[in-house]
């Protein structure tokens, strides 16, 4: 049977910057991680800044964005309930799991980005020797993450995240607080990335990242060989 348990950390923001419009997680990004995971036998926990409901970005509710990993979702009372009632971050002890996977949508960028608790857990991650996987916009939860040296974590790491030409695409470049390749780049970051929309995830060390919502399984089935080789 497999004890391994990794930790989800979903954001808590729903404002989609003075747009008057929504945001909050993309449910691939979530769900085809969640089961992969699950698939595996690993035990999950979800967790979120301020706790309870974690909001869905509507725009990863539409139809074209659908996949078997959201159908599936939609189709899960229980995983759907967990959603509703996601633990307080602040709360959570990296001793207490083997991982830590960051989904994506914009709502990271807001409220994950400068997370006293969210900084503190991913330290603690990668000073017990665990890995740390994200994908898409939720790549800045280790944007201003240092290492003991007091130097940031991504330098001269390999890391991938949405992309300022994908940014651009969903046009929303004006909008969000700042766009994350940039601030990768800035950072030190050796950032890779592939074409618009492709699946890409790479890893480097114990920080794994994916690209986009496509790159949601990938980034999953590699920080599922971290933990199970």
């Amino acid at each position: 049977m497999n004890t391994k348990k990794i930790l989800m950390v979903l954001t808590s923001h729903a404002d989609l910057g003075n747009t008057g419009e929504k945001t909050g997680f993309w449910v691939e990004e979530f769900a085809a991680p969640y089961y992969t995971f699950k698939d595996a036998g690993i035990t999950v926990t979800l967790a979120s800044p301020l706790g309870g409901l974690a909001p869905i970005d509507p725009k990863s509710e539409l139809e074209d964005f659908q996949t078997p990993a959201t159908a599936r979702y939609y189709a899960d009372d229980e995983t759907q309930s967990l959603i509703n009632s996601t633990r307080v971050l602040s709360d959570i002890n990296a001793e207490d799991f083997d991982a830590v996977f960051y989904p994506g949508g914009h709502g990271p960028l807001w409220d994950l980005t400068d997370n006293e608790y969210s900084i503190q857990l991913i330290q603690s991650f990668l000073a017990a020797d665990k890995p740390v996987a994200t994908v898409c916009h939720a790549t800045a939860a280790i944007l201003n993450v240092k290492d003991q040296d007091g130097e940031y974590v991504i330098k001269g790491k390999a890391v991938s995240g949405f992309t300022n030409s994908e940014e651009e695409a969903v046009q929303l470049t004006d909008i969000v607080p700042f766009l994350l390749e940039d601030e990768l780049i800035k950072r030190g970051a050796d950032f890779h990335k592939v074409d618009d929309w492709q699946a890409f995830a790479v890893q480097d060390s114990l920080i794994i990242s994916g690209q986009n919502p496509a790159s949601s399984t990938l980034a999953a089935q590699k920080l599922l060989s971290a933990i199970t080789a």
